[in-house]
């Protein structure tokens, strides 16, 4: 029910207030029925679904597919309305007479956010970035952190999670990408997918998002990206595709900006052309908060959710949406399909059999979750003379910048967890949105101090480049903490301002300089050559400082690789001006990050998959055989190292004379823990997509007859062996995906 104090526009609503005016007999309530075959829980959620829309009146079935914010919001006079999760993202009242329940919505793919309005903030876990979730390369971290997070929402009350992202980064200044998986759809799709399983894992649907092109956070509502469908097919869509297929999210989230003049809340191509005919995926849409343009292009595109009122410009689903099925404009048909689609993903994700209540957090073992994922996502880019790790007899210490005695650095915006002990360093503008600027109170300076007691460990703000050179003359060792702010609404800079002469200083005074960066992802390093070591921490969470120093000083082996290229240089991207306003035109189509470099025969700062170890490893014996359309790569990796660490083996794949958008692909991949000396024979299976070209024409994969060539390396600018290997033509449906 929608109380009078919960929101100050009724009529525009569902339009009860002009009823009311008119004198018009009200109807009959609908009775509650004596039995509900749609509770059997033996039955398919299809059939589930087909039996609860035939005993849903039209007011109900609006009542599905409009959603509410869930905060007050006082520059649009707006209260959350009754029922609502206080201080949270969303909300969308159930249906009493027929048991359906509320769906309960949170932020989003770092853990359950407050918003930033809320007089009460929950005090929550928080994961690193998802970023740094993707540089773990490991599928398995990412499953147990969303499972982490799914668990804590299901907790707090929420059964809808708007997680993961998974939008390329073609533009490394985009100020969310610290939210999504980098450059690659395959790796992209593949992390993030898992992250969404793990959510998912609790009985709390989970969102892919923000669907599609959504690159940059200029001009983000009406920006309109332009790219060729079949580049988008074999780059920013593939991702999405990826993921769906590892993960069946219950929803998509449709994104603020437009594609090919088109908003993506009412693209007819990406909603129904790609989303439904071509891969076949049975979930809802909910677009972004205010990311709804239209009432009936929106419905008869596909979107089935217009999520929180009252950011769009109308409630375009309630009252107009009322009026245009009324009219005919909005079909019966399709608005009972609209919430069929809903509730049945409802059913089939457990909302109905497994309702949600607040319980009891472990927050010890969720530290432990996200330490872990700290650890294994911090990428070591450099150690030279092996700097790192630090022996914990070493006798003085310089910790320099980055609020390091304080805690470390969250991104901002609608996915900002609030932790447990609040903010380690309040005040810092912008105080409201798109921030709070937040520092989760895990302060490197104290985990450093715990790791070397014996050590005169000092501090520096970094404030005073001299002072800090002083210090880190005076010290066996530096260490500087550099920092990068990004968030929801604005881009960033890649250069780290007044930081990189910081750093410069330091280094000149002490070459063993250790350069900690926590960034929203990759920066500009002009200084990388006069440092002994850079370990890119990116957003660490709620337990960063303790994973910081636990690789600082070996205790943990660093094991990430880049899920992004870190150029020279900005005039090496394919777009090296600023981000724009209006048409942004992806010229550069599906060769995205490391295939722009290879394309271009560019030679970047760290290349994508790039990571270093504490140990070595040795990559050999590769072979490789066609399979199922694909190709199948076995290698043997060995640890020739006298440390237990965990290689990284990577497959790229070449097509036999050009026509790719780049000259190689990554195919796959596989992350193995090794004692020293040990070694594992490994296989990794090529996706067929991953070496064909799409038509688009015949909606089709097209994989041409020749030999293809497979390498094996540590990054995609590693590569040591290469084999060939024959493989048939073949023509794949566009919804192809593998066997099970």
């Amino acid at each position: 029910m929608i109380s009078h104090r919960a929101m100050m526009l009724p009529a525009l609503l569902l339009g009860t207030a002009a009823l009311a005016q008119t004198g018009a007999p009200r109807r009959p309530q609908p009775v509650v029925p004596t039995a509900r075959p749609w509770a059997n829980q033996a039955l398919s959620p299809d059939v589930r679904a087909g039996q609860l829309i035939a005993a849903m009146t039209r007011a109900e079935k609006l009542t599905l597919v409009f959603g509410y914010f869930a905060t007050d919001f006082e520059p649009k006079k707006y209260k959350a309305i009754a029922g609502s999760r206080a201080g949270s993202a969303g909300y969308v009242p159930g249906i009493p007479r027929l048991g359906v329940p509320p769906q309960w919505q949170t932020d989003a793919g770092i853990g359950v956010a407050t918003q930033g309005g809320a007089a009460v903030k929950r005090e929550r876990t928080a994961l690193p970035s998802g970023l740094a979730t993707a540089a773990s390369w490991n599928p398995d971290t990412a499953l147990k952190g969303g499972a982490m997070i799914g668990d804590e929402a299901r907790r707090s009350g929420f059964n809808v999670m708007l997680a993961g992202g998974v939008n390329l980064m073609r533009e490394p200044r985009n100020g969310r990408n610290f939210e999504y998986g980098g450059e690659d759809p395959l790796l992209a799709g593949i992390m993030v997918g898992a992250q969404i399983a793990g959510i998912q894992s609790n009985h709390v649907i989970a969102t892919i998002k923000h669907y599609a092109i959504n690159d940059q956070e200029t001009d983000r509502d009406t920006g309109n990206s332009i790219i060729a469908p079949a580049a988008a097919r074999i780059s920013d869509l593939l991702a999405f595709q990826f993921g769906i297929e590892r993960s069946d999210p219950g929803s998509v989230m449709c994104a603020y900006n437009r594609v090919n003049g088109t908003h993506a809340c009412e693209n007819p191509f990406l909603l129904t052309e790609v989303l439904r005919r071509d891969w076949k995926w049975p979930g809802y849409v909910m677009s972004d908060w205010g990311a709804t343009h239209s009432t009936v292009a929106a419905a008869n595109a596909g979107l089935e959710q217009d999520s929180g009122f009252p950011f769009d410009t109308e409630p375009f689903f309630g009252a107009p949406l009322k009026a245009a099925v009324e009219r005919g404009d909005v079909s019966a048909a399709r608005l009972d399909e609209m919430a069929r689609r809903i509730v049945r993903t409802m059913f089939a994700h457990g909302l109905f059999d497994h309702p949600v209540s607040e319980q009891p957090i472990d927050m010890a073992a969720h530290a432990d979750v996200t330490r872990a994922g700290a650890e294994e996502g911090a990428v070591l880019l450099r150690n030279e003379d092996a700097l790192l790790p630090l022996s914990p007899s070493v006798k003085r210490i310089a910790v320099i910048g980055g609020r390091a005695d304080k805690g470390v650095l969250a991104g901002g915006g609608s996915s900002l967890v609030y932790p447990v002990g609040g903010n380690a360093v309040p005040g810092l503008e912008p105080k409201t949105w798109p921030g709070p600027v937040m520092y989760y109170p895990s302060a490197p300076l104290a985990a450093i101090r715990r790791q070397a007691p014996g050590a005169d460990v000092r501090f520096a703000d970094g404030s005073d480049p001299a002072a800090a050179a002083a210090l880190a003359r005076d010290s066996d060792v530096a260490i500087v903490f550099a920092t990068q702010w990004a968030g929801e609404a604005f881009d960033v800079p890649l250069s780290l301002g007044d930081q990189d002469a910081l750093i410069a200083a330091v280094a000149a005074a002490n070459p063993k300089t250790v350069v900690v960066l926590e960034t929203g992802g990759p920066v500009l390093t002009p200084w990388r050559g006069e440092v002994g070591a850079i370990l890119e921490a990116w957003y660490p969470g709620t337990e960063g400082g303790t994973a910081i120093a636990n690789l600082l000083f070996g205790r943990v082996n660093p094991s990430g690789r880049l899920p992004a290229t870190f150029p020279r240089s900005l005039d090496q991207l394919p777009h090296p001006a600023e981000p724009n306003k209006g048409d942004t035109h992806y010229t550069e189509g599906a060769t995205v990050g490391y295939k722009w470099y290879d394309a271009k025969g560019l030679e970047p700062a760290y290349a994508f998959g790039h990571g270093l170890s504490y140990t070595n490893f040795a990559y050999d014996r590769l072979t490789a055989r066609a399979s199922r359309g694909g190709i199948v790569a076995t290698f043997r990796v060995r640890n020739t190292g006298a440390r237990a660490g965990q290689a990284v083996g990577q497959v790229y794949v070449a097509p036999p004379s050009g026509g790719w958008e780049a000259p190689k692909r990554l195919g796959g991949w596989r992350k193995v823990p090794l004692a020293p000396g040990a070694a594992q024979t490994v296989s990794v299976a090529i996706d067929p997509r991953l070496i064909a070209t799409w038509d688009e024409s015949g909606r089709q994969w097209r994989i041409a007859a020749g030999r293809y060539r497979v390498m094996l390396g540590a990054s995609s600018r590693d590569v040591g062996q290469s084999v060939a290997v024959s493989v048939p033509a073949l023509t794949l449906p566009a919804g192809w995906r593998p066997r099970p």
